[in-house]
């Protein structure tokens, strides 16, 4: 119902006890209602004072009138309510089902969840689907009363998420009620590194990894103890290319604010480093700064000696590869590594990496490819590409091909013959009773995937992959065949829209992935267009710089969390959303480097390890040593002893002699 003025009163009635009011845009609630009613956003379709009840419940059964009353206006109530009637069936187990709430971090959480007769029925609860006996820190925080209620003591921010009343009865039936926990508290910071470097003369940004609940306020930058201008807010990330933002102060021109919070760098210079902290603020206040994140400023590496791009060799013979990069002073060499490019590991026992070059030996047909040489510091990582193509041996056309299909699409995937820098990938397809072939070009040249829609239901189609190079040179895949799936249900022709399988969908919005204490969180925003036509989001992660799929999933939340991502890879994420009429859309690329934690643990354990035993060694050398010294010094002492006394034995008997001659 439309209301001409947003302040004037209204309110809705059931068997004249009032359901809720509303003057001014202030809502008050009856105490049966409290948490279950709120106004609807959509005002322009369902009217200003539509209202949405949620919770039903057995006493909720009944008519319920609108009015709007005109308080500066004699008589002040008019004929002009609206009457509905509520229907509620199916209550048979469930009496009283939980109400959404509200709380502070630390403060307890009732739900209440009342069954029809609590002697002979069982209550269960459940947490994001997962129940509560499996979840043991929440398990022992939480109280079950007698009646079934389930209450949470002390609250945790993990603790937000929707909660599951399942009642079930001797036969086994069963019903349910859901109803969802708003967690609130601090902004706080949950992560700071003690470390960040910089590229020296690249862009570069510096998070402050928070959560906040409420939404985020304010956030305050210091450093080396100065306070960051907070009022330079950036507003896009187009308005950085655009160069439409207020640097954070004059003394540092070329750093600006993100929206989210973190401070965006134009140009890196050495200005940059010091002692950074970040407090974050919302409506609750905050829990504090950031441990102080020391900037470094590291200078990338450039290579003074790359590859070739193309190495051509035969079969059984070798080929040496050189590679050398610095730092930008000069003085230290990067690290310098080389990889295959499509994912493959490099020949075990016929290379040998001696510096930054690489020698293959005894070349085989499958060491044909792309190599690339990487050198990596602190700061940044460059690569450097070459090819090895084999004489008399031709290049291999797709192959792999695997599909997954619906009613009206078929989604084909596909591993790569071959791995160049400019491929493109052509579908072509045609019903298997058909003539003509159709081509579907991949938008993406590091796509190694394509869905084909508008399809017939349950019938057969035939799919062949081309793969191009930039002088149109190509090898057609083994033909492929696949059924879509039949329909679920027939629609009524009467009924059906003829440009619904037209109907697309927007892309999902500024897509991110935040690293936790033990795991990667993937959050992105709906689409703007079509949101209605949304069936679920697909989420796919490749391994770079090869670009192998390395898993996909769909959910139709609007975050996913990664348990299983592999350390010192990078990975390149994107989230598509797909329509009812299996449209798809892509959001942003997100590329995301895996720290190789527990190899650098383990290298460092290692290397302690291998100095304590080096310490003991020399310990026992010089204890060794020094033993023999004092040997040798005690055989010494003891012949210069043996010879003193051979000599006074001497000087006795010369003067015995001496004076037996002079009495004579």
């Amino acid at each position: 119902m439309p209301l001409p003025y947003q302040n004037l009163p209204s309110g809705i009635r059931i068997n004249n006890k009032p359901v809720f009011t509303l003057y001014d845009g202030v809502l008050n609630s009856y105490e049966t209602f409290l948490g279950r009613v709120t106004l609807l956003n959509n005002d322009l379709v369902y009217g200003k004072a539509s209202l949405n009840l949620t919770s039903i419940r057995e006493s909720d059964n009944g008519w319920y009138e609108c009015k709007v009353i005109f308080p500066n206006r004699v008589p002040n109530k008019r004929n002009n309510g609206t009457w509905f009637h509520i229907s509620v069936l199916g209550g048979t187990l469930l009496k009283i089902p939980p109400v959404n709430s509200t709380v502070l971090e630390g403060d307890p959480a009732f739900f209440k969840c009342l069954a029809q007769n609590p002697e002979t029925m069982f209550i269960d609860w459940f947490k994001d689907n997962v129940s509560l006996l499996d979840m043991y820190d929440l398990m022992r925080r939480s109280t079950f009363g007698p009646d079934g209620s389930l209450m949470i003591s002390p609250t945790q921010m993990s603790d937000l998420g929707f909660y599951k009343c399942v009642v079930r009865n001797h036969f086994n039936d069963t019903q349910d009620a859901t109803a969802f926990l708003n967690v609130q508290y601090k902004a706080k910071v949950i992560y700071a590194p003690k470390e960040v470097y910089l590229p020296f003369g690249e862009p570069a940004v510096l998070d402050c990894h928070f959560r906040s609940n409420p939404p985020l306020t304010n956030l305050r930058w210091e450093k080396d103890g100065f306070l960051f201008d907070p009022y330079n807010v950036q507003v896009s990330d187009e308005d950085v290319r655009e160069n439409l933002l207020k640097p954070i102060s004059s003394a540092f021109q070329g750093v600006f604010y993100k929206r989210n919070g973190s401070i965006y760098f134009e140009k890196v210079d050495d200005a940059h480093a010091g002692r950074y902290a970040c407090t974050p603020y919302n409506e609750l206040g905050t829990d504090g700064s950031s441990p102080i994140i020391n900037v470094i400023v590291q200078k990338p590496p450039y290579f003074i000696l790359k590859p070739k791009l193309l190495y051509v060799t035969k079969i059984g013979s070798t080929v040496e590869m050189h590679c050398d990069a610095r730092d930008r002073d000069g003085t230290h060499v990067p690290q310098i590594t080389w990889v295959k490019k499509d994912g493959s590991m490099l020949p075990h026992g016929r290379y040998q990496i001696n510096g930054g070059n690489l020698t293959l030996e005894e070349i085989i047909e499958s060491d044909r490819g792309i190599y690339a040489c990487q050198a990596v510091n602190e700061a940044a990582t460059i690569s450097a590409d070459a090819e090895i193509m084999i004489e008399n041996v031709s290049p291999r056309a797709p192959y792999n091909l695997t599909g997954n299909s619906s009613d009206t699409a078929i989604t084909l995937r596909w591993a790569p013959g071959y791995i160049r820098q400019y491929l493109e990938y052509i579908i072509w397809y045609r019903p298997t009773d058909g003539i003509e072939w159709r081509t579907f070009k991949v938008s993406n040249k590091h796509m190694l995937e394509a869905t084909i829609t508008n399809l017939q239901p349950a019938k057969e189609y035939e799919f062949m992959v081309l793969c191009q190079d930039n002088y149109g040179d190509g090898m057609f895949s083994k033909a492929f065949r696949y059924f879509t799936k039949p329909r679920e249900f027939e629609q009524p022709e009467t009924f059906q829209d003829t440009l619904l399988q037209f109907n697309q969908i927007g892309s999902p919005l500024n897509l991110t992935i935040e690293k936790r204490s033990s795991h990667f969180e993937a959050h992105w925003q709906p689409p703007e267009l079509g949101l209605d036509q949304l069936r679920y989001y697909i989420l796919r992660w490749w391994i770079e710089p090869q670009h192998k799929l390395h898993g996909s999933v769909t959910t139709p939340e609007i975050s996913h969390t990664f348990e299983d991502l592999d350390e010192d890879e990078l990975y390149t994420f994107q989230v598509f959303a797909m329509s009812t009429t299996n449209y798809t859309s892509g959001s942003n690329e997100v590329e995301v480097y895996v720290y190789p934690y527990k190899k650098v643990k383990a290298m460092t354990v290692s290397g302690v390890l291998i100095l304590l035993i080096c310490l003991a060694v020399i310990c026992m050398l010089l204890y060794m040593k020094r033993n023999r010294m004092k040997k040798l010094r005690e055989g010494r002492e003891r012949q210069n002893l043996i010879h003193s006394k051979a000599g006074s034995h001497v000087t006795t008997s010369a003067a015995v002699e001496l004076t037996r001659h002079t009495v004579q």
